[in-house]
C-alpha cells in the first residue's frame, strides 16, 4: 500500500518562475495553442515579482511536484465600489485531475477574495471546455452569457494609442487655428 502524496497550495516565489512558465506552456498545449506562448522567465520575473506586480500566482503541489496553478489579479467594480478577483488561468495537469486540486485552488482563491473584500470573482472559459464548464457550474458559478469579451492585442493597442494621439493633435491644431 502506498502512502498518498501530500497536497499543498502556496503563493509563488521568485524561485518558482521556471515552474510557472512550464505550467503556462502545459496549459497552452491543453488549450491547443502552444505556439502562442511568448512569455519568458525574465518577463514573468518582472511582471509577477517586480516593482509593480501585475498578477499573483498560487502553486499546487503533490509532494514536491508542481501539479497546477492559478494566476489572478484584481479588477474593480464601479457598481459595487469594490475590487474583484479575476482568475486569468486555472490549470491542473491532466493526469492529476479528479483529485480535488482544482477545487482546492478555487477555495483558496475564494478565501483571498473574501479576506481582501472583493465583491466578486470572475474568469473566462473556452466554449469547448465542457469538463471545466460543468465543474464551474457545480461550484455555483454562473455564466455571463449576456457579455461579450473584447480584446486588443499589442498591435491593436499601439494602433489605437497612435490614433488617439493623431486625433488629439488634429483637434489641438484646429483649436489653435480658430484662435489665430
Amino acid at each position: 500500500m502506498t502512502t498518498p502524496e501530500i497536497f499543498q497550495i502556496r503563493p509563488a516565489r521568485v524561485e518558482d518562475v521556471r515552474v510557472i512558465l512550464e505550467l503556462i506552456r502545459d496549459l497552452a498545449t491543453y488549450e491547443r495553442a502552444p505556439h502562442e506562448v511568448t512569455s519568458t522567465e525574465e518577463q514573468l520575473l518582472d511582471v509577477l515579482f517586480g516593482e509593480r506586480p501585475a498578477a499573483e500566482v498560487l502553486l499546487a503541489f503533490e509532494g514536491r511536484s508542481p501539479v497546477g496553478f492559478a494566476v489572478f489579479f484584481h479588477n474593480f467594480s464601479t457598481w459595487l465600489g469594490r475590487p474583484g478577483l479575476y482568475l486569468e488561468d486555472l490549470f491542473i495537469k491532466p493526469e492529476k485531475r479528479g483529485k480535488g486540486y482544482g477545487r482546492a485552488l478555487l477555495v483558496e482563491l475564494a478565501k483571498i477574495a473574501r479576506d481582501r473584500g472583493c465583491g466578486r470573482m470572475e474568469w473566462a472559459v473556452l466554449d469547448w471546455n465542457e469538463p471545466a464548464i460543468k465543474f464551474y457550474r457545480a461550484l455555483g458559478a454562473k455564466p455571463m452569457d449576456e457579455w461579450t469579451v473584447f480584446r486588443l492585442t499589442r498591435e491593436g493597442i499601439a494602433r489605437l494609442a497612435n490614433a488617439a494621439d493623431t486625433a488629439a493633435t488634429t483637434e489641438q491644431t484646429e483649436q489653435e487655428k480658430e484662435h489665430e
